[in-house]
């Protein structure tokens, strides 16, 4: 697998169109991190790691709106990719939707959103846009 970022976006994307409740996804440290983030945004509504085994599994339990069935993950898109990577600097930091959304950046103090980014004054790769 060359990109595994965007298979974890796939994954949560197809589970979202199928209108599941939980998707179980490989784990890896930045996959684990990317999650962490989604949670404490509250676009998804709890995960477990489970590390049994070589690669261990994250589980995720995805939000919906209970009257409108309508999930919390309206698009998730992957900006840097293995073949060109984007890199921004902290001045230059995105701003998805006009700051509805969040922009997932990793950075040299770790995966946080483009508004932690820009308070921490540092900048990084942009990972992916939620909204």
């Amino acid at each position: 697998m060359t990109d595994p970022i965007a298979d974890y976006l796939t994954r949560l994307r197809n589970a979202i169109k199928a209108n599941r409740r939980i998707v179980e996804l490989p784990a890896s440290n930045i996959k684990k991190e990317i999650t962490k983030v989604l949670h404490d945004k509250g676009y998804i509504q709890g995960y477990k790691f489970d590390d049994s085994g070589v690669q261990g599994t994250i589980k995720i339990a995805l939000k919906y709106n209970p009257s409108t069935k309508a999930p919390a993950i309206v698009s998730l898109e992957r900006i840097s990719k293995p073949g060109l990577r984007k890199y921004v600097k902290s001045d230059n930091l995105p701003r998805v939707l006009n700051g509805l959304g969040i922009a997932v950046l990793s950075t040299s103090k770790g995966v946080m959103t483009d508004k932690e980014a820009r308070n921490l004054n540092v900048g990084g790769e942009v990972l992916c846009y939620v909204y």
